[in-house]
């Protein structure tokens, strides 16, 4: 953590440190020393560290070794998940998403991999490895809880930095079913507990719209909070990007260069698909049938290592199954159940990588024709006034017969995916007449207004989900508006008002108003009635209509979310349509009488309810009453806030605490300057006695976004420390 690394000018903290270097072998030493002579960190007076190597290898060694001094236990989570080892630290409960990842990463074929990979990223996925593996061994205050020792070839597990891998999307209640014993499906699989939706707001403003004539890009990631670090790599071979990257990855994930900028939000595209194997015994194995033939069913040998209580090491062994569409994840109506997605390592972090160097519009789309990012679309700006709404180029070609929402027939060949769509046959815009792109993780139809593609010249699985409140709402934002500056666009990124509510609310009131004259209920819900009619749909930190809306809707959430899931419909979609006017009444009658009971008045403030709060380094968050705070006024961008703080009640708590939704925002200007002002949620560090583990929370609550320090005469001035890694004074 950077105190401990400051404090390691104490002699005794010395001592144990040259006793460390010395353990380690000697080859390695040598080798990493060379690299960290030829890096220089500079941490600004944020915290944010402005990494410099002669070599694109050297600027991954140094940004890797700075996000460990920030959050190495976070780079060793993520690594966790990804090799499928989280049961090494976490125990039993662990095993199944373990197996899940498993499924699809194994270790030896990733080595294989690694082994035939380009030099180039060779070179890349050995400095990464290099900078933790220093980073260890000059920090022995540090306890790993699993990985003692990062290899080259694990870089591959973790390629897209997307908030939940496709991988993610398997049921892990249906895994257990079918490789273990049954058991039912979480409350958040089955959509009954309020969840902030996973995904992020992407614009971007055309030279001819905005007030300097400069394109204009808002990166706003809604992921969970402390999901990413900030920082800038810079190396004598040209790199130079700035940006939010995932703990762990070396590749500025979303953000910008000199020249052009990029952010990703996930996309609403069908790309992971399932289908329903008809198997018969063979022998001692299993066949499937697949048209008029019998294939066999492939089987893996899986060891999974798990933690025992008394903190040994045990093993669970699996023999997982396949067919040529992937492994066996689940068995529904006396059929086994095979998930195909995109599982290409190598391709997918040569995209995440070299994305983060293109210049231009041309140079990215020709990067991007690797058809390696199967999870993101992508909001574009250049320094040539170019913008664009990249789809995910991963797309399988289907016969659009079939609905691959549900699992479909895997022994009918029609069904079976027929090589990927050309770039040109997706449905993206670029530098469209209305002048600017948005997306809100909604489908494309709206991303540029009247010049947006037509979903009749598509085929249905470009997309899955539809549209949402926040696309409804960045299109009131954008159309028709030009003179578009930094500022402006910063302000659109906080607009208060929620289209949810908008919507949802007038039935309500009519609900109310149409009740018998003797109903009780009309006098009980006069006032929370009367204060809703008359409320503008803004939240704000003093309103009293924002709490009591964002309780009634949640309180319908619970009753309603499992069936909008299941017909795969938005929740605000389903409560519009779906839910009777008595049913919106209780869920009204409920919301006061929690207000009443936890607050002590249906009258409570917003600022009362919703609050940031960051007690430790814990990776599982929790949260106390008792202690500071600080007030958020946006909501959940489920009601439609662009700004989106995901926050909900937790053990022992009546107030809200957000964990996720806006986890890092900036806004960047591509003029003969690049310019740029961000802020994240938190502070850089996960050090709690770090001055950086918390010094961004009023300016994360109140939109405040601070400059970003891009050229070096912006960092002039502002230069916390500067120094190489494994300077045993800092």
């Amino acid at each position: 953590m950077v105190t401990l690394l400051r404090r390691a000018c104490n002699p005794l903290i010395f001592a144990s440190l040259l006793a460390t270097t010395a353990a380690a072998p000697l080859p390695d030493m040598a080798r990493w020393q060379a690299e960290a002579a030829r890096v220089t960190i500079t941490r600004d007076d944020w915290g944010v560290p402005h990494i410099r190597g002669r070599s694109d290898a050297d600027a991954v060694f140094g940004m890797i070794y700075a996000q460990a001094e920030d959050d190495f236990a976070r780079i060793e989570a993520n690594y966790l998940t990804a090799l499928g080892r989280t049961a090494e630290a976490e125990g039993e409960s662990a095993v199944w998403s373990d197996l899940r990842q498993r499924l699809f990463v194994d270790p030896a074929g990733l080595q294989a991999q690694y082994a035939a990979s380009p030099g180039w990223l060779r070179a890349l996925m050995a400095a990464w490895a290099d900078g933790l593996n220093f980073y260890l061994a000059t920090h022995p205050q540090t306890k790993p809880k699993v990985l003692t020792r990062f290899e080259p070839w694990m870089a591959l597990s973790f390629t897209e930095g997307s908030i939940g891998g496709d991988i993610e999307r398997i049921s892990l209640a249906d895994l257990k079913t079918f490789y273990g014993q049954p058991t039912p499906p979480s409350p958040q699989e089955l959509g009954a507990i309020p969840r902030e939706p996973s995904g992020s707001n992407g614009i971007a403003i055309a030279p001819r719209l905005t007030q300097a004539g400069h394109a204009l890009l808002l990166i706003n990631p809604h992921t969970s909070f402390y999901f990413r670090s900030e920082a800038q790599m810079t190396s004598d071979a040209g790199l130079d990007a700035y940006g939010a990257s995932t703990w762990g990855q070396f590749f500025v994930y979303q953000g910008f260069n000199a020249h052009a900028g990029w952010m990703h939000t996930s996309a609403t595209v069908d790309n992971v698909d399932q289908f329903a194997e008809a198997v018969v015994r063979r022998g001692d194995g299993w066949a499937y049938r697949y048209g008029r033939d019998l294939r066999p069913v492939t089987t893996r040998s899986v060891t999974i290592r798990v933690r025992q209580p008394d903190g040994r090491l045990g093993e669970r062994r699996f023999t997982t199954w396949a067919t040529h569409h992937g492994p066996i994840v689940a068995t529904k109506n006396g059929r086994w159940i095979a998930t195909a997605l995109m599982w290409r390592p190598v391709p997918a972090l040569e995209q995440s990588w070299l994305r983060t160097k293109a210049r231009d519009l041309t140079a990215y789309t020709a990067i991007a024709e690797r058809k390696a990012n199967s999870s993101n679309d992508t909001l574009f700006a250049d320094d040539r006034g170019e913008i664009a709404f990249l789809m995910p180029q991963f797309m399988p070609v289907r016969d659009d017969r079939f609905d691959y929402t549900r699992p479909v027939d895997g022994s009918d060949p029609a069904t079976d995916w027929k090589g990927l769509h050309a770039l040109a046959t997706l449905p993206s815009v670029a530098n469209p007449r209305v002048g600017w792109v948005h997306n809100t993780n909604d489908w494309p139809w709206n991303a540029a207004g009247p010049d947006s593609p037509k979903a009749t010249a598509y085929p249905r699985y470009m997309d899955q989900i539809g549209g949402n409140a926040r696309g409804d709402h960045a299109d009131l934002l954008l159309t028709g508006k030009s003179g578009w500056t930094p500022e402006r666009l910063r302000a659109a990124a906080y607009d208060p008002y929620l289209p949810a509510f908008a919507r949802l609310l007038p039935g309500l009131v009519a609900a109310w108003r149409s009740l018998p004259a003797g109903d009780p209920r009309r006098r009980t819900l006069a006032a929370p009635i009367a204060t809703l009619a008359s409320w503008d749909d803004r939240w704000g930190y003093d309103s009293v209509a924002t709490s009591l809306a964002i309780i009634w809707g949640d309180q319908l959430w619970r009753e309603v979310g499992a069936f909008a899931q299941a017909e795969r419909i938005n929740v605000p979609d389903y409560i519009a349509t779906r839910v009777t006017p008595a049913a919106k009444l209780a869920a009204l009658d409920a919301a006061v009488a929690r207000l009443t009971r936890d607050f002590g008045s249906w009258r409570t403030p917003w600022r009362a309810i919703n609050r940031f709060q960051r007690l430790d380094d814990a990776i599982q968050p929790h949260f106390d009453d008792a202690r500071p705070s600080t007030p958020v006024p946006f909501t959940s961008a489920q009601w439609g806030s662009l700004a989106s703080f995901g926050a909900k009640t937790w053990p022992g708590t009546q107030r809200y605490y957000g964990t996720s939704g806006n986890s890092f925002v900036a806004i960047v200007e591509f003029g003969p300057r690049v310019r740029a002002m961000a802020v994240m949620a938190g502070g850089q560090s996960g050090d709690p006695a770090s001055p950086h583990f918390a010094d961004q929370i009023d300016r994360y609550a109140t939109g405040r976004l601070r400059p970003v320090y891009f050229y070096p005469d912006e960092l002039s001035g502002h230069v916390e420390r500067r120094y190489r890694p494994g300077d045993p004074t800092h």
